[in-house]
């Protein structure tokens, strides 16, 4: 059985005005997501602020997050770093809490070659072999770029890494991922605007920012691409293109944390050096949300 299939929520994390995370409003966001049809909760992931985030903090988000979700859908905990002895702390933590899977995105900074991305990611994954591994491909975030055969390669030879979240946006990329693992990947796509292209190569669903304020939307383009109705999919898809681009068009998660504000859902600030959204932007994504159906206060 695959991780999941379907439209994976990259959660924000709510906080309290003096930047402490706030777990009544984490609670209250998965209940409202799970409700609405998400397939998957994705948590301290990029959306998370996961850099910024303390050990503590990190571990005690995803432990609360397996507790609360209590397998009603995969909790998969973002679990990564630049630093595979952190990865592995991380990703041990992460894996007696109970969490179904674990979301690695590939070192930033330090720029790693395929060789130690290889290295970097075998330790990590061997330190939790019965929990499944979901490689993180996003280069302009990172710095770094998984090579299809560096995909291919560790998907057919480390038992447990078993995904890809593909957001370099490089289709054509993708598709050779595809092609060299030969049926042994999984594949989530990790942009928005890209969901039915990369379903479209195989692709089992979507770990998702516009799923924070669209989650039923985000669902059900997935499902009905799954169940053969491409020609809805694909409306769904486009239709959401103008929101899509507005939750993007300030670093995220920025746009989103202020869109979820906009819903009244009260997720507070971002933590720098991430910083509030451009009026203009937010008037923008405004417009977005009221033309998507969304209400806004």
């Amino acid at each position: 059985m695959p991780i999941f299939t379907g439209a994976a929520v990259a959660i924000v994390t709510p906080m309290y005005a003096d930047g402490k995370i706030n777990y009544d409003k984490l609670e209250e966001i998965l209940e409202y997501q799970i409700a609405n049809g998400t397939d998957a909760i994705v948590i301290c992931g990029t959306t998370g602020e996961s850099s910024t985030l303390t050990h503590g903090e990190h571990l005690k988000a995803i432990h609360f997050t397996v507790e609360k979700v209590a397998k009603r859908v995969p909790v998969i905990a973002g679990t990564g770093s630049n630093c595979t002895e952190t990865a592995i702390m991380l990703s041990t933590e992460a894996a007696s809490y109970g969490a179904d899977a674990l979301l690695l995105v590939t070192p930033y900074y330090n720029k790693a070659t395929q060789k130690g991305l290889i290295a970097h990611f075998t330790a990590v994954a061997e330190s939790v072999p019965n929990t499944p591994v979901i490689l993180y491909n996003v280069p302009s975030r990172t710095g770094c770029n998984l090579e299809p055969e560096t995909v291919a390669y560790m998907a057919k030879n480390v038992e447990n890494i078993k995904g890809l979240k593909a957001a370099s946006g490089n289709l054509s990329q993708i598709a050779r991922t595809m092609y060299l693992a030969d049926g042994n990947l999984e594949l989530y796509s990790g942009n928005d605007d890209q969901v039915l292209p990369i379903l479209s190569l195989g692709g089992l669903g979507v770990i998702s920012v516009l799923s924070n304020v669209a989650p039923k939307e985000t669902h059900d383009m997935v499902d009905r691409f799954l169940k053969g109705d491409t020609k809805g999919a694909a409306e769904l898809q486009l239709r959401a293109i103008p929101l899509i681009n507005a939750l993007f068009s300030e670093v995220n998660p920025i746009p989103v944390k202020a869109a979820m504000n906009m819903m009244g859902f009260e997720v507070g600030p971002l933590r720098m050096p991430l910083t509030e959204m451009e009026p203009a932007h937010q008037e923008v994504l405004k417009k977005a949300m009221v033309d998507f159906g969304i209400k806004v206060k």
